[in-house]
């Protein structure tokens, strides 16, 4: 290593987007809109980094391909299938834990004493977790997956201390009383477990680390980060199907058929994995298997004393669409009035100490408290108690005397063999609540219901977004079902409809104020067919949730699209707008381009990689006519111009190829014969040249041939010249050969340079070492890099004169980080990334494009 390091690589002056911005602290990231008024106005920011989904097909990765056979070949697949179902079990584990300690706590802050004090005093603990200890373990997480699943890299989001933070906080923020869910959450532990077991190693816990060398890509790493989040949906809801639809619909980006089976096993396997403890841990039914989910809906069946009872008829579908309608404005009006507080919060609470945000949360649970307890002693009505109750799961009936109370009826100051209808419903676990309005007939007056969602509804929306870990599901469940309950009804008592299932209307409400909130179809649809084991509400449970998507979209985004928006988060959605095509590759790459060389002197790459932020540089030659002239003398400007004669392909030499023998072929060694570029300035006499890198004194653009001008006079042709494209370099990529010595002197041939290993290049992955952790004083500024055998030589390309639609294709669907833009001659024009093909960037193009015609 001490021969490499140090040089300055030929470049364009100026900065471009070819590759993302350094990512900043999480704070830093939940800050935003403190200057803009509204949501539009906000361009995706480029703190953002990019995942690297696309494979880099360089020698390294060849030489693995080559020793690859049959049999390696299906002890890899094997191993990915054990880790899926690994990642599977411990989703269900994590699960478990869950639903264990949250039945605790909720039982001892239920059974000791119902006061504010208990209620919130778990609360303290969550924060101490999610925002002071771990800042993105707020929240429901599901932003933060579905952004991953897209490409962006969020910080910190599947780190082990985000699970632990995620898990714990949640348990506090349920079991204390809050308005949220723990099925969101779950979605989010489930991704981490996916992302961090594959790996086995944690940098929260740097000591433990297994020599394990398969899956150490962001591509691998996404597969299974969307095979821990189905997992999630699974365990949380008993719903394997849905969970690998929600995959699907809500979080990846990029899919495969073999991808599917994977998600699919691995979602089987969490759910079965939770149903199995759960039932033995409850029932003593070990291998019993009967409870899927954390959140089970019960049996939905008529009573066997009403023969007229059906669960719905074709007649109620009119209703379950007008009910669709209505839950798709509560859904749109939850989101704007929430989109307004998210956006009060980034400008008001998250640029203050982080106490605010402690204080502001404990605000919330307080007031939680306060109107939990006022509304069911002020508003809750005192209801006769019947005989029997039924608690909805089809199985088992309790009787109810005043020695005796069923545990899911709240008596709550009043008389005896009464029970305050109110406090049912907010003295209940969340999942107990959405049983009794879907299972108890009659228990609830219309004021009450109607009471409950306006309250509800109005502190859950509060709720949500503050610093603790929490979910949306339950909270719009419930809320929904109290508002078809209510709607069910109305309908008995004022139209005279007295056939209908209260449980039905229940469910459809719960539909159709979720598909309202959240904006999805196909998964939740499964979802909830598969929570209520019956099939026969598929029809009802589509129409609403389409019903209610297509009514909330007309005002606004889902609300997990509004949170991404307001973080600025460069999300790219499933396919651009019509008048998007009007719009040509040339119109939104970026042209100031920053490159490298073939072989490029170590003053040059690291000059380049300190001033400049981009995550990939373009591999070019220049075109010159007088190309010999250049090459007397200069052993770097000939070592380039070399491989650029070498790796032309021409029609006649391919033919001269194809008539001789195949061990005439070029092997791949031949263009390692070929040597670095850029004839690189001497530096001024009597001046360390690497203290003049630190001090950002040497300049990266030094003259590149002896006729040129020095870079601060270049005309614009001479910083938009022709070059030729070779392919692309990382820049995690440049720092590991620095980092290993990867160089050849001047003298020498490139052939001399030491050869690194696919494992070698991949062993810091998630984590490369930093241009600025490096020192240089081990440097060798003279030394020359041969970059082209871990460049990528065949990355994805388009032509400048394609369009908008078909680039935003290609990005999307192969997951691309960087799509080069090549003329017709092979020369690089410009580069497209991530944020050059977001709506907003689009749209401003868009109105250039009409202000130019």
């Amino acid at each position: 290593m001490a021969g490499c390091r140090g040089s300055v690589c030929c470049c364009c002056r100026w900065c471009c987007c070819c590759g993302e911005r350094e990512s900043r602290t999480p704070e830093e990231l939940t800050i935003l809109g403190e200057t803009q008024e509204e949501e539009d106005e906000i361009l995706p920011r480029k703190d953002y980094e990019s995942l690297d989904y696309d494979r880099c097909i360089n020698d390294p990765y060849l030489e693995v391909l080559e020793t690859m056979d049959n049999k390696k070949g299906r002890r890899h697949e094997a191993v990915k299938w054990m880790v899926v179902f690994a990642i599977g079990v411990c989703t269900g584990l994590v699960g478990l834990f869950v639903d264990f300690s949250v039945r605790l706590f909720t039982q001892l802050k239920f059974g000791v004493v119902q006061t504010c004090i208990l209620s919130t005093a778990p609360l303290f603990q969550t924060l101490g977790f999610s925002r002071l200890f771990l800042p993105v373990a707020a929240g429901s997480g599901i932003p933060e997956i579905k952004c991953y699943l897209n490409g962006v890299k969020v910080p910190g989001i599947v780190r082990l201390r985000t699970l632990l933070c995620k898990v714990f906080g949640v348990l506090f923020s349920v079991a204390g009383g809050l308005f949220v869910g723990k099925e969101g959450p779950m979605i989010h532990s489930g991704a981490v477990v996916g992302a961090g077991l594959p790996q086995f190693q944690s940098i929260s816990l740097r000591k433990i680390q297994f020599n394990f060398p398969y899956f150490r890509s962001d591509r691998d790493k996404r597969d299974f980060v969307s095979a821990g989040a189905a997992a999630g949906v699974a365990a949380a809801f008993g719903a394997p199907i849905g969970g690998t639809l929600f995959s699907l619909e809500e979080g990846s980006s990029f899919w495969n058929q073999g991808l599917t089976w994977k998600v699919l096993f691995c979602s089987m396997s969490a759910t079965f994995t939770l149903n199995f403890f759960r039932s033995g841990i409850q029932f003593g039914s070990w291998g019993a298997f009967q409870l899927p989910g954390l959140l089970n809906f019960g049996e939905f069946k008529c009573s066997d004393s009403d023969k007229k009872c059906h669960l719905w008829t074709a007649m109620d579908l009119g209703f379950f669409v007008v009910m669709g309608v209505i839950g798709g404005l509560l859904g749109a009006t939850f989101n704007c009035l929430n989109k307004r507080l998210a956006k009060y919060r980034m400008r008001n609470v998250h640029p203050k100490p982080k106490l605010v945000r402690v204080l502001e949360s404990l605000l919330v649970s307080l007031v939680t408290t306060v109107v939990v307890f006022v509304a069911s002693m002020v508003l809750g009505e005192c209801r006769q108690m019947s005989s029997t109750s039924q608690t909805g799961n089809g199985s088992f009936q309790l009787q109810v005397t005043s020695e005796d109370v069923n545990s899911t009826i709240k008596t709550f100051f009043c008389p005896n063999d009464t029970y305050n209808d109110m406090a049912t419903l907010f003295f209940n676990s969340q999942e107990s609540a959405i049983l009794q309005l879907f299972h108890q007939d009659g228990t609830f007056s219309p004021v009450t219901l109607a009471l409950f969602f306006a309250l509800y509804f109005l502190m859950a929306c509060w709720t949500f977004g503050t610093s603790v870990p929490s979910g949306l599901f339950v909270p719009s469940l419930l809320c929904g079902a109290a508002f078809g309950r209510l709607v069910a009804n109305v309908l008995k008592s004022y139209i005279g409809l007295g056939h209908l299932y209260s449980g039905t209307f229940a469910l459809i409400g719960a539909a159709a104020f979720l598909g309202g909130v959240v904006r999805m179809t196909i998964s939740l649809t499964v979802i909830l067919i598969e929570s209520t084991n019956e099939i026969t509400y598929g029809l009802p449970i589509m129409v609403t949730l389409m019903v209610a998507k297509w009514t909330g979209d007309f005002f606004n985004k889902g609300i997990y699209d509004i949170h991404i928006g307001l973080r600025g988060v460069p999300l790219l959605e499933w396919e651009t707008e019509v008048e998007m095509d009007r719009l040509r590759a040339s119109d939104i790459m970026e042209p100031n381009l920053t490159y490298v060389y073939p072989h490029t002197r170590i003053q040059s790459l690291v000059s380049i990689l300190r001033t400049t932020v981009h995550h990939a540089f373009p591999v070019v030659t220049e075109n010159r006519g007088n190309e010999k002239e250049f090459m007397k003398g200069n052993q770097l400007i000939s070592n380039n111009i070399k491989f650029k004669k070498s790796s032309i392909l021409t029609r006649a030499g391919e033919q001269r190829k194809r008539g001789q023998s195949m061990k005439s072929y070029p092997s791949s060694e031949l263009r390692n014969v070929c040597d670095e570029h850029v004839a690189s300035e001497e530096p001024a006499e009597k001046e360390d040249l690497l203290q003049q890198m630190l001090e950002r004194r040497y300049t990266p653009y030094p003259n590149l041939y002896p006729d040129q001008s020095p870079s601060e006079d270049w005309t614009m042709e001479e910083r938009f010249r022709p070059l030729t494209f070779h392919g692309l370099v990382l820049r995690s990529q440049l720092v590991t050969l620095l980092v290993r010595g990867v160089c050849y002197s001047e003298s020498q041939s490139s052939a001399s340079q030491p050869r690194l290993s696919y494992a070698e290049m991949a062993e810091d992955y998630p984590r490369f070492p930093d241009i600025h952790d490096l020192d240089l004083t081990l440097l060798n500024p003279r030394m020359i890099v041969d970059v082209t055998p871990y460049m990528n030589p065949s990355p994805f390309t388009v032509s400048p004169n394609t369009h908008v639609s078909q680039v935003f294709n290609l990005f999307r669907t192969m997951g691309l980080r960087h799509l080069p833009v090549v003329n017709a001659v092979g020369e690089i024009v410009g580069i497209i990334t991530r944020h050059n093909l977001t709506t907003e960037f689009l749209q401003a193009r868009l109105r250039q494009h009409y202000q130019t015609l």
